[in-house]
């Protein structure tokens, strides 16, 4: 089949944060590229996800994390742990912003307890956490090959810290391209409108992007956090209209980079079913005319 041959995209989990949903894992993605199998994104749920595809931890090769919030990264530490016990042959291979090695450092330190108790058997083997992963960081415009792929990362819109703070040359949010024979697809994480993201995506066979219903998410986020303090809620606020993509934007974003196809991940909002559903829809083809797809859990494209 011609998809197997130029390469796979599943979405695992397609749920954005901050509120978990019932039918949907958050932010995963595995991309099939040859022999190789490429998570990007390992967000909660993402192990549980692999298992119903029947790929074990320990046949994973290699994670790009697109920026370090939680809703992204929260099933590494299941990974790690799950690759631990099943005595994987090589290091887990795992590339992302300024900041991953030090969380994986932490991921790994909140290992040892459990890898030092071990199984509680007399002579048994102990796990060398040292020897578990392999750390990578990229900035903007990094590029790579790996496995037969060409990634190419930009940092995009999703972080706007103050100059003073000095946090914008400690951290970036990133963008990927693959570029596999015959196929491209290109990965938008989280971010809001950006012409670096466009300028990745130019021509592109398929762009992932990200969206949002921001009304929706903070009205959802005050049913569980009726408590909510203002000055936090109007933060978040700002956050999620400013560093996000509306359907608008997607439209936008697809038309002007000429993509061929778009598939909307990091979903939050009225689900199929609802009427209203619809509506993300038609605002994203008011600008952009070719095929769109709200992805659900285990699409494959």
């Amino acid at each position: 089949m011609e998809v197997e041959e130029k390469g796979r995209w599943v979405t695992l989990g397609t749920r954005a944060g901050p509120v978990a949903s019932p039918v949907r894992s958050q932010p995963a993605n595995l991309l099939i590229a040859g022999d190789a199998r490429i998570l990007v994104d390992v967000g909660d749920g993402t192990m549980g996800r692999l298992a119903a595809l029947g790929i074990l931890a320990a046949r994973v090769d290699a994670v790009f994390i697109s920026h370090l919030h939680w809703d992204h990264t929260g099933g590494l530490a299941a990974l790690l742990g799950l690759r631990a016990q099943t005595n994987p042959q090589v290091p887990l291979a795992i590339y992302g912003p300024p900041g991953t090695a030090e969380m994986v450092e932490g991921l790994l330190a909140s290992m040892k307890p459990g890898a030092a108790a071990g199984y509680g058997v007399a002579g048994a083997r102990t796990i060398d956490l040292d020897k578990l992963t392999s750390v990578t960081e990229l900035r903007d415009r990094a590029s790579l090959a790996y496995r037969g792929v060409k990634v190419s990362a930009r940092n995009n819109t999703h972080y706007s810290f103050a100059p003073e703070s000095g946090l914008a040359e400690r951290f970036e949010a990133l963008s990927f391209r693959f570029d596999l024979p015959g196929r491209s697809i290109v990965y938008t994480g989280d971010t809001g409108p950006s012409s670096a993201v466009e300028e990745l995506a130019a021509g592109a066979d398929l762009l992932v992007a990200e969206m949002m219903d921001v009304d929706d998410t903070i009205a959802r986020t005050l049913r569980f956090n009726p408590d909510w303090p203002e000055p936090a809620r109007l933060a978040m606020e700002k956050h999620l209209r400013e560093h996000h993509l509306l359907p608008d934007d997607v439209g936008q974003m697809a038309a002007r980079a000429k993509v061929k196809g778009v598939v909307v991940t990091h979903f939050a909002g009225h689900e199929r079913g609802d009427p209203a559903h619809f509506e993300y829809l038609r605002q994203i083809v008011a600008h952009y005319a070719g095929p769109v797809v709200i992805a659900n859990d285990l699409d494959v494209f």
